[in-house]
Formats: structure tokens, C-alpha cells, sequence
């Protein structure tokens, strides 16, 4: 008989605030670090102190995840570390969704969407990919994952993990 329960919980994380940042981290990465409060993550991978997150996104682009009350601070302190380097940093947490995928097998939830390797993933590991046909980033949070896209395909995006975590989708009949 199979096992009608969810393969996993969908839960739509609030309360976060997001910070992009472009710059040569070579030569702005000190500034950066200082200003966030977290060292520069190795591409692929994140920093954090448990209430922030630091990305690496691409070569000259990192996120900062936050506390929304903590925004406008960081954002003035970046803004501050990087006047006279050729950099762009933006509040972009109104432009963004995120959800947690957390429960009996998250994985199986992400599997079926994401053409991704997930075991490979070091505890720290970053990856830009698809989620069906959407771009976005994951990594693991927690005992699940966390997965941030943009907002404009939040509804969608809620749907096609709702319903690879449905009972009896599961890829391993075990």
C-alpha cells in the first residue's frame, strides 16, 4: 500500500529581506565583508551567522539575506563600504519568494523539478538552477531545503512543489 503522506511541507518563508550586490569582489570583497558582517563566500557556496546569509550568485554578484527590519542599515553600511568602487547594491526584497521544503524527503520534492545533483552539495553549497521551467536558487536550511525565486512566480512555484510533495509521487517506492 502506498504511503499517503506528503513527501514533504511547502512553507512560504516571510519576514526576509534581500540585498544584491555587484561588484569586483577581488577588489571590493573586503569591504563587502566588513560591511556585512560575514565573509565572502567561495563560488557556489554561502556564508552565514544563522541570522544572515551571504551567496555567491555569479563572479562579481553576491545576496544578502536578512532580517527585513536589518535592510536599511546593511544597505547604508555597503553603500558606505563601497563609495568609490564601481558597484551597484539594491534592495531587491520585494522582488523575490521564498519557500522551505522541510519534512520525510525533501529531496525527492526537489528531484523531481530541479536537474541537480543534490547529494553532491556540500552543507554550505549554493546552486543556481531551474525548478520546472523557473529559475531560482537553492540550499540547505535547516533539515530541508530553501528555495528563492522571483516573486512574480510565486503562485506557480508554490503549485509545482505542492504538488511533487503530494502523497503517493513518491521516486522511491521503498
Amino acid at each position: 500500500m502506498a504511503d499517503m503522506t506528503p513527501l514533504a511541507s511547502i512553507n512560504q518563508v516571510s519576514g526576509l529581506g534581500m540585498i544584491l550586490i555587484r561588484a569586483d569582489l577581488t577588489r571590493a570583497g573586503d569591504a563587502i565583508a566588513g560591511a556585512a558582517g560575514l565573509a565572502i563566500p567561495r563560488p557556489n557556496r554561502f556564508t552565514s551567522d544563522g541570522s544572515r546569509w551571504l551567496g555567491w550568485m555569479s563572479p562579481d554578484e553576491l545576496l544578502l539575506v536578512l532580517p527585513h527590519g536589518d535592510v536599511p542599515g546593511a544597505l547604508s553600511d555597503l553603500l558606505d563600504a563601497l563609495a568609490g568602487e564601481h558597484a551597484l547594491v539594491q534592495d531587491v526584497s520585494d522582488m523575490r519568494c521564498v519557500f522551505d521544503v522541510t519534512g520525510r524527503k525533501p529531496e525527492h520534492v526537489l528531484a523531481k523539478l530541479c536537474p541537480v545533483e543534490l547529494g553532491a552539495l556540500p552543507p554550505d553549497g549554493l546552486r543556481r538552477t531551474r525548478a520546472a521551467q523557473i529559475a531560482c536558487g537553492l540550499w540547505r536550511h535547516g533539515d530541508g531545503w530553501r528555495i528563492i525565486a522571483f516573486r512574480a512566480v510565486t503562485d506557480y512555484l508554490r503549485g509545482v512543489l505542492t504538488a511533487a510533495a503530494a502523497p503517493g509521487t513518491d521516486l522511491d517506492p521503498r
